[in-house]
């Protein structure tokens, strides 16, 4: 029996959003990073959103914010 598992169906959009995170906090790193406004970013946390937009845009299925209640 050949049937896929939940891991081998998730494995493509996981690896994209890797490397698209993996990019965007390269470019972080270097000082590169540019937000929406032009502006350098400086902060870790901003980075990691602008790279998990750039994910969800590419058609990695990356979860939204979790929101608190």
């Amino acid at each position: 029996m050949a049937t896929k598992s939940h891991s081998q169906s998730s494995s493509r959009s996981d690896s994209i959003g890797q490397r698209k995170i993996h990019k965007v906090m390269k470019e972080q790193k270097e000082g590169k990073l540019k937000s929406s406004s032009g502006q350098k970013v400086t902060s870790r946390k901003q980075a990691v959103a602008i790279a998990l937009s750039e994910a969800r845009r590419s058609g990695a299925k990356i979860p939204k914010k979790k929101s608190r209640s």
